[in-house]
């Protein structure tokens, strides 16, 4: 039996809008395809005061269990996601970040390096931070974030984790 989830897309950019965010368009499809509903959907630019009052409300929502941002996990010097996001952070998911760097290895070899994906959990909402490629983001997706957010995957998953994170 599918749980289904209430998720927050995020995308963060300075130059994607609604016209050209493949990236937003592919998770915001692919968790209305594994039968999540996607609640919430923004594009903001890549500025750490910026990704934190749109991510904040999310956060504090009831409604929303799981939110994905796409974009600013680079190393440059306008990439800020990590620095807004994780401060959020109540438990980091450390071996998101991990697991992510090694199966982008496989693609793009020793330039994984420079990837800052991160995942955590803030008031009970699960976050995860990816690149802003979509290839990457299909990397993200396909092979870590939907089985977590499949309630059959065994041997575990977050999806039958999300009630119990509410129980504090």
């Amino acid at each position: 039996m599918m749980t289904a989830l209430n998720c927050a897309v995020l995308t963060i950019s300075d130059t994607r809008t609604s016209a050209n965010d493949a990236s937003g368009d592919y998770l915001s499809q692919v968790i209305s395809d594994a039968g999540h509903a996607v609640q919430q959907r923004d594009i903001v630019r890549d500025n750490i005061y910026a990704i934190r009052a749109c991510i904040s409300p999310w956060i504090a929502d009831d409604q929303i269990q799981v939110i994905l941002t796409t974009g600013g996990t680079g190393f440059t010097g306008r990439d800020s996601t990590p620095e807004a996001i994780s401060v959020l952070f109540d438990k980091e998911i450390i071996g998101f970040g991990e697991l992510f760097r090694e199966l982008s290895y496989a693609d793009i070899g020793s330039s994984t390096i420079q990837s800052r994906a991160i995942g955590g959990l803030a008031n009970a909402t699960l976050i995860f931070c990816l690149p802003g490629s979509t290839h990457a983001v299909k990397t993200g997706w396909e092979k870590i974030i939907r089985n977590q957010l499949d309630i059959n995957f065994k041997p575990c998953n977050f999806a039958e984790l999300i009630p119990r994170f509410k129980e504090r």
